[in-house]
């Protein structure tokens, strides 16, 4: 089986990537069938012949998670169209401290409603 990787390059902590087509077997940098571009992480440069791998997507090759993420965030001159998440991502500690806060809101928020329905009771009596 044909996969569509990457083919892991640079010195250590400064990795980039080459996108390539590769025989599911071989190992990481292993010799490919063929390259069809690279990938910066760092600086989110990339280059990648999107008419190729879909080519070979065509006639069976299964492309990896972050390669599919690539093809589909990419320009059809091969460059990334890189867009920031807006969501924050939070430990779980910082999760739980945020869902308690919200709780802790919402109850004083029904008890003042519920409050201020009853100081309205005895005023319309």
């Amino acid at each position: 089986m044909l996969k569509i990787r990457l083919k892991r390059l640079g010195a250590k902590k400064q990795p980039s990537y080459r996108i390539i087509v590769i025989n599911s077997t071989t190992k990481r940098e292993g010799r490919p069938i063929q390259e069809l571009g690279f990938y910066n992480p760092k600086s989110k440069e990339m280059k990648f012949d999107k008419a190729s791998a879909l080519e070979w997507i065509s006639k069976g090759a299964q492309p990896t998670e972050r390669v599919q993420y690539l093809l589909k965030n990419c320009k059809d001159d091969g460059t990334l169209n890189y867009v920031k998440s807006d969501k924050v991502k939070l430990s779980k500690k910082a999760l739980a401290k945020k869902q308690a806060e919200e709780e802790a809101a919402a109850k004083a928020a029904e008890e003042a409603k519920a409050s201020e329905e009853t100081a309205e009771a005895p005023a319309e009596a």
